[in-house]
């Protein structure tokens, strides 16, 4: 175990400009006072001009712009600035607008490698930002490219812990610091890109770090580089092996991101242009559409044959039943009696002009009278 020595404003890069901001971003509840040096192309803040280590660092490498926040501060003097990162928006409170100027100088001309034309600055003041555009080209002639690991690959393979944090050996111990009410303990990468490590925080006449190495194993699995090395199957066995035998001192550093917890918006009077913070009701319920409504089915009624259709069905044949054979055992029945062909060809017509007298009244009276004749037709027929 060793104690954390304190960082040296010397170690880090040239610092190009400083001074009080007041610092808020989405993670933060409240807004900070806190002294910020731009030194190279990042930001390092301290509680105090007079402190030697630094509490955050936010770097500027991926800055997509840098505008003036026109919202109303307390401080009549104060003016505010917005910068806009990949990860999100983080606003500042300079004393004044001059000072704003100057930061706004600073950091595009340190990120840009150029000096923004379109600052209202004094000549002197531009030839300070020419000085610092020299200064961090410099400055990245002798900055090594970054060396290329297969941690990343590691890591898309490996399932992390939720006290997983990407920071360096030195940010974990200002992590544990700021962050001792919640866990004391983290798991980090490895300083060869190959490999993790544990650092933990207790407190004992001060605070104490340590720091443990964490293996990866070829056949699979972890080990715990101590002098009996400690196998584990995965890096959550490896933090519950260390919750368990330190009897649950050691406890994991888990953050949560903040969320809102109601709907706001903006809302501008249309008549005199003003802006204002509203905030929406929740309790609002949603209007729920009318059941569609079911269609009843109706049955409709067979409709009687017209005489048109009657007539058509006197063309086709009418199916008529199979008459059966007399058996040999009843007695012979005695053949109809002749009769006259003329009569009959004349009652036949008769018969005819009556079916269709009829199927202009009662279609079930027509269909009977056909199926008379039909039979008619085929007794006389067998005759």
């Amino acid at each position: 175990m060793a104690r954390r020595a304190g960082r040296q404003r010397v170690q880090l890069p040239d610092c190009y400009y400083e001074g009080y901001l007041e610092k808020r971003s989405f993670k933060d509840k409240t807004s900070r006072n806190l002294w910020t040096c731009l030194c190279g192309n990042m930001l390092y803040f301290f509680n105090d001009k007079r402190n030697t280590d630094y509490i955050e660092k936010l770097d500027l490498s991926g800055l997509i712009s840098v505008t003036d926040d026109s919202s109303q501060d307390r401080n009549l003097d104060a003016a505010r600035l917005t910068l806009r990162l990949p990860d999100g928006n983080i606003k500042f409170t300079a004393p004044n607008t001059e000072a704003r100027e100057l930061w706004k100088g600073f950091i595009l001309s340190v990120t840009e490698l150029s000096v923004p034309p379109s600052l209202n600055l004094l000549p002197g003041q531009f030839h300070m930002l020419q000085e610092a555009v020299e200064n961090e080209r410099e400055r990245l002639k002798c900055v090594a490219p970054p060396e290329v690991t297969s941690y990343a690959y590691i890591n898309d393979q490996v399932e992390l812990p939720p006290c997983y944090h990407r920071v360096s050996r030195l940010e974990a111990e200002l992590l544990l610091e700021k962050e001792c009410k919640r866990g004391n303990l983290l798991i980090r990468p490895g300083s060869d890109g190959n490999s993790f490590a544990i650092t933990t925080r207790q407190d004992h006449v001060g605070a104490i770090f340590s720091h443990y190495r964490v293996t990866t194993k070829h056949e699979g699995g972890f080990s715990i580089d101590v002098d009996n090395p400690v196998h584990c199957d995965t890096l959550r066995d490896v933090i519950n092996y260390l919750v368990e035998t330190t009897d649950r001192a050691l406890v994991p550093l888990i953050i949560e991101e903040q969320y809102e917890k109601n709907i706001f918006f903006i809302r501008s009077d249309r008549e005199n242009g003003e802006k204002s913070v509203q905030q929406a009701f929740s309790n609002l319920k949603l209007p729920r559409l009318p059941p569609k409504p079911v269609a009843l089915k109706v049955q409709t009624p067979e409709r009687a044959p017209t005489p048109v259709e009657l007539e058509v069905r006197e063309d086709r044949p009418v199916a008529l039943p199979e008459l059966k054979k007399p058996s040999a055992s009843k007695p012979p029945v005695p053949a109809p009696r002749k009769l006259n062909p003329s009569r009959s060809t004349s009652s036949l017509a008769s018969s005819t002009k009556e079916l269709r007298r009829r199927s202009l009244t009662d279609p079930v009276e027509q269909t009977i009278s056909e199926l008379k004749l039909k039979f008619e037709q085929r007794a006389k027929c067998l005759e």
